[in-house]
């Protein structure tokens, strides 16, 4: 492989004057050489990027981050919607296999509950944490074992939560992942007028007072419209502010990234960037179309530190899914994936099919599954009457999804946008070669029979092998999850001192945490030999109360 250099570009001096990149047998390092590792996800967001071919996109920083990063062009999340979505990225499973599948089980409509996973299953970051890495969060969790902010979801998964600090590590290398709620859905409402709801106005206050009201930088006039949107004023209207949004989330990735720089990191952290699901925009979010699943990803490896054949500047068109985020990730730090991992390291290794899931979106009941390989999609739905464009408190706050509406009730769109708003059918099939935008369903097509039955067979068998929880209703589902009808109570861990210290168990392979005299909490991995001193230890499992704090004093 060729030494390559790059000029010094901006913020990026640091970054990039670092990149002369050399190529080694592979990204997997011992605990003394473990690199720092970024992860930033913005959300709601396509690949509406620069460096990804988007001509209308004023994306300066991700395209400076792109020449010295690989892009993956072939990315996909296992559900159109953030909180099922990030459920599988933390854990590397996919959501259905541990009821994390409904959108979003601690504010459903049936009572807030969480999602279980097996006793053995633990967040990535936990994983890494356990592996003397600092992990810091800067407060967006939404697991569906957690809620949606900081400190609401299991104490074990990070040292740090609540701000974009890694000050904190002191000497640690540590796992950041940082989220930018700036490309939103909630972003693209426009804030002109009297609100449509509560929960519009509730929006619009947000983003004035948290700086993400977004320059107005993009003209309507030249957004580039898909053939199932009408071009009208408030569609161009609306994904023009989309671009806004894009472009502000760019200004705030390359503050991060600068500050990274002037921190002197630079030289021993990965950067990886990448988003939750694609476009906050109808016909994308939380449907299984590649609009909805398909995002943009970069991968910067410092000098040094890249796997063999890394050719930064370029383009990888491998497919992956986002649960082999995680092994991919433990595998950068030295760190073995577990045993339960659904997903594999990408780097070393590929996949023929993808898969993705769509099951009740905030009020309204659906169950779609699909899967996908290079050149074919195949959607299966157990609620065939429920077209994708159906009324939706939240989203119809969208101008655009409101006069896309009134069109259709008056026969004004054509057939292109119309079908958004028309029962899906049991079956979908698309050609995703000759008919990238998913406007032709195959299904009763005789040329194409054999790819659907080989497509259903295979989404049949994952559905099997994964375990697919919505096999039951989500009231049946939830009240298995509950404990006596409750969110269950960790059992509080047991001091037991022997002679290679003070030793801490709990029941249910709970996670377990403690801290001396009054210091930070810290992550329980094995025996203890303070002296003379007070001890806590409390502990947790996914989608349970933490337990009591117990503690226990040392003479």
């Amino acid at each position: 492989m060729p030494v390559r250099q790059f000029a010094c570009v901006g913020w990026v001096f640091a970054l990039v004057c670092s990149c002369v990149f050399v190529s080694v047998s592979g990204p997997v390092f011992a605990a003394a050489q473990r690199p720092n590792i970024l992860l930033l996800v913005a959300e709601d967001m396509s690949a509406r990027v620069g460096s990804f071919g988007d001509p209308v996109a004023q994306t300066p920083n991700l395209d400076t981050l792109a020449r010295v990063s690989v892009s993956f062009t072939n990315v996909f999340t296992t559900a159109g919607v953030c909180a099922p979505s990030r459920a599988a990225l933390i854990t590397g499973l996919h959501q259905i296999s541990f009821g994390a599948q409904h959108m979003r089980s601690s504010t459903g409509g049936l009572g807030a509950y969480f999602a279980v996973p097996s006793e053995d299953v633990k967040a990535f970051p936990e994983l890494l944490r356990r592996a003397g890495i600092y992990t810091l969060n800067d407060g967006k969790l939404d697991y569906q074992f957690s809620g949606p902010s900081a400190r609401s979801g299991p104490f074990s998964v990070w040292d740090w939560e609540g701000s974009r600090d890694w000050s904190g590590a002191n000497g640690q290398p540590f796992f950041a992942m940082f989220n930018f709620l700036e490309t939103h859905e909630s972003g693209v409402m426009s804030t002109e007028g009297e609100p449509r709801s509560a929960s519009h106005a509730q929006t619009i206050a947000f983003r004035r007072q948290s700086g993400m009201e977004a320059p107005r930088v993009t003209d309507p006039a030249r957004v580039e419209l898909p053939p199932y949107y009408p071009d009208v004023r408030e569609v161009r209207a609306d994904v023009a502010r989309h671009y806004d949004n894009i472009h502000l989330m760019d200004q705030r990735v390359g503050a991060v990234l600068k500050k990274l720089g002037d921190d002197g990191l630079a030289d021993s952290t990965i950067v990886i960037w990448t988003t939750d699901h694609g476009d906050g925009l109808p016909r994308a979010k939380r449907d299984l179309f590649d609009s909805g699943l398909r995002v943009p990803l970069m991968i910067h490896f410092p000098a040094g530190l890249a796997p063999q054949g890394w050719q930064p500047g370029e383009t990888d068109e491998r497919m992956i899914s986002f649960i082999d985020l995680a092994p991919t990730i433990l595998r950068m730090a030295g760190v073995a994936p577990a045993s339960y991992h659904q997903g594999h390291d990408f780097l070393v290794s590929s996949r023929q099919y993808v898969y993705a899931s769509r099951d009740r979106i905030d009020e309204v009941t659906d169950r779609q599954r699909a899967v996908r390989d290079e050149r074919f999609k195949y959607i299966k739905s157990w609620y065939p009457d429920v077209p994708g464009g159906h009324r939706l408190l939240y989203r119809d706050n969208l101008d655009m999804v409101v006069r896309m509406r009134e069109m259709y009730e008056r026969g004004e769109l054509d057939a292109n946008a119309s079908r958004w708003f028309e029962p899906v059918g049991v079956e979908q099939l698309y050609d995703l070669r000759n008919d990238p935008d998913e406007l032709h369903n195959l299904i009763g097509h005789p040329d194409y029979q054999i790819e659907r039955q080989r497509l259903a067979t295979e989404l049949a068998a994952w559905q099997v092998r994964v375990g697919d929880m919505s096999e039951v209703s989500e009231t049946q589902m939830r009240d298995a999850l509950l404990v006596d009808g409750s969110v269950g109570q960790t059992i509080a861990p047991v001091f037991n001192h022997t002679s290679t210290g003070i030793e801490l168990s709990a029941p249910n392979n709970a996670s377990i945490g403690y801290r001396v005299n009054g210091g930070r909490w810290r992550l329980y991995t094995g025996p203890l030999t303070p002296e003379s001193s007070t001890l806590e230890a409390k502990a947790v499992r996914y989608g349970w109360q933490e337990s009591v704090v117990q503690i226990y004093t040392i003479d």
